[in-house]
């Protein structure tokens, strides 16, 4: 069964454990209560935040790619144009809160994604993902050509509004970690909602055989567009988290083209067609260089400075989905999935 099946289908054998929301519902409570009190400002700031935002960008892309099949290079695009959004929102629409700058963030990220959607409907997998890459050049031109959306600063470097809701200050590291936290909770569980939907159900229809969804009813132009929208929708808002909660600054550099890819390498990583997968790509993709970082000054001292950091991880990272590619193309959350099933049979065995 491959990883998107275990998303889709429930399992209908007896339950010999805990129910299926039994381990979200725990993670959560973790998340919320026992985080907050035993966390240091460094975990928050380094490892949690940003993988809450990646976490959330993974699940907008699998829903484009690992559900509807579209490939898609200008996710980081898409950030910018969330970020860059609720950032002008905020500045130049007096009394709007916080919760309606989000929302009309995302909302405009749905629709430049919609606009170059579009070519999906006439192109295919590696030229439709060429073609997506001109999101990525276009976004950054525009916000470095026109100074309007940093307010004409020269530097085109803006720090970020404070997080404030109903009169409740979220500028600490705690704050944003809720804020982050409840903003990718909300979101995921909708993700998921999705995709077990008969929506989520035309999405792999179109990604797995076009023609045979056409002839069954799918209606196949609107599906793609409306996995575009979706898709922006939610990175969008993983942007405003990146910029807002995590970063405090918004700049066009935050979310140049190796942004795209390292989200595409967490999809890739964690497992397409499965939500859940976007959480562990981003975990690997978070705490990958730090533990690199520190491995390599133990082995090696002060040779292993950032440049060759960066290079290694590059490299290692290459190697990794080149495996996951040819060992495991169903990515991690397939491999956490063998290993819950087998784990309760070795364990009778002792």
């Amino acid at each position: 069964m491959t990883a998107f099946a275990t998303d889709l289908i429930p399992d209908t054998r007896p339950s010999r454990g805990l129910p299926g929301w039994a381990l979200p519902v725990s993670v959560l409570a973790v998340a919320y209560l026992a985080v907050p009190l035993l966390a240091t400002n460094y975990l928050f700031e380094a490892i949690l935040l940003p993988f809450l935002a990646l976490s959330l960008a993974g699940v907008g892309l699998n829903i484009l790619t690992g559900y509807a099949g579209q490939v898609s290079l200008g996710s980081a695009a898409f950030m910018a144009v969330g970020a860059y959004a609720a950032y002008n929102l905020n500045l130049r629409v007096e009394g709007l809160p916080l919760i309606g700058s989000l929302v009309l963030a995302g909302l405009s990220a749905a629709v430049i994604g919609l606009a170059f959607g579009l070519p999906s409907l006439r192109l295919k997998g590696f030229y439709l993902a060429v073609s997506t890459l001109a999101a990525q050049f276009f976004v950054q031109w525009a916000l470095t050509k026109f100074s309007w959306f940093s307010n004409d600063s020269a530097s085109g470097v803006i720090d970020a509004p404070p997080l404030n809701i109903g009169g409740v200050a979220l500028d600490g590291p705690v704050g944003r970690y809720l804020f982050a936290l409840t903003v990718v909770a909300v979101l995921t569980f909708l993700s998921h909602r999705l995709v077990i939907s008969q929506t989520g159900r035309n999405f792999i229809a179109v990604r797995d055989n076009e023609t045979a969804a056409r002839i069954i009813g799918v209606p196949v132009l609107k599906t793609k567009l409306l996995a575009f929208a979706v898709s922006s929708f939610i990175i969008g808002i993983a942007g405003v988290l990146w910029a807002f909660a995590y970063l405090r600054t918004v700049e066009p550099a935050g979310f140049n083209l190796d942004r795209s890819f390292q989200i595409l390498f967490i999809v890739i990583i964690g497992g397409l067609a499965t939500i859940r997968g976007a959480f562990f790509g981003a975990a690997l993709i978070v705490v990958f260089p730090l533990v690199l970082s520190r491995f390599g000054a133990f082995v090696l001292g002060d040779v292993f400075d950032s440049g060759v950091l960066d290079m290694s991880q590059r490299i290692v990272l290459g190697a990794l989905i080149i495996l996951f590619l040819v060992l495991e193309p169903d990515g991690l959350a397939a491999l956490g999935h063998r290993i819950r099933r087998r784990l309760p049979t070795v364990l009778s065995r002792r």
